[in-house]
């Protein structure tokens, strides 16, 4: 059976027509399909041989199913004034003060943003990016010193598949989204990966280092199972 080399950007579920994203994992045995949260659509992941039709029909057979998740997904929550955001577990309100000359800031509960109206949802993005990147560092840092270790560099971007990763290199990689997710949450995902550091797998030793570094490991890897997705309706 020949395999398509162009993968479909739409997904026909019945007379409904939604996002697709096709992803081909060399790890995988088995066709598997995700609610993107972000797009309101699918996420498709294939065998590194399996034909994209095989993975179509298993979507066509799962239409039921896959629409009442992506129905059941939390209304988008875009960056503008009146707007609630979560910030390391705390609800901010978003507020716009065009005569402000402060940029965008964080205080009491409220996220103020000056300047024009239009440029607002690009300047608040920014702003938590950036609060993602001194939270994250500065706690990877300090769990890395706590066992000898260092980190190269933190980089925060856009991810859609991991929280976070670590290379060979010291370097770690998070999602700037971890910002919108409870603080203990946050703490887990940087155990994580600084753990790591040490042990490039996920054997007994990396979890009990893991435990080390963090108090609710447990309770954070529930949260990110269970409500991980609702992050990627912010923005």
């Amino acid at each position: 059976m020949s395999k398509s080399n162009r993968s479909p950007s739409i997904l026909r579920l019945g007379n409904r027509e939604v996002p697709l994203r096709v992803a081909r994992h060399a790890k995988a045995r088995h066709i598997s399909l995700h609610v993107d949260g972000a797009a309101g659509g699918v996420r498709m992941i294939l065998p590194r041989r399996a034909d994209l039709r095989e993975g179509l029909e298993f979507a066509a057979h799962k239409a039921g199913w896959l629409l009442d998740q992506i129905d059941a997904l939390p209304a988008r929550v875009l960056f503008g004034d009146g707007a609630v955001v979560p910030i390391l577990g705390q609800d901010h309100v978003i507020r716009h003060d065009p005569k402000a000359r402060r940029g965008v800031w964080r205080e009491a509960g409220i996220i103020w943003a000056s300047g024009q109206a239009e440029h607002l949802p690009r300047r608040v993005n920014d702003f938590l990016k950036a609060e993602a990147r001194r939270e994250l560092s500065s706690r990877a840092r300090a769990k890395a010193a706590s066992i000898g270790e260092t980190v190269a560099r933190v980089s925060v971007r856009e991810t859609r598949t991991r929280w976070g990763s670590c290379g060979s290199d010291g370097c770690l990689n998070f999602c700037w989204r971890l910002i919108l997710t409870p603080d203990y949450v946050v703490d887990y995902v940087v155990a994580h990966e600084v753990a790591h550091l040490k042990h490039m797998n996920h054997g007994k030793r990396f979890w009990a280092l893991t435990a080390r570094l963090t108090a609710n490991a447990e309770d954070a890897r529930a949260w990110l199972r269970q409500q991980g997705d609702r992050v990627l309706r912010y923005g």
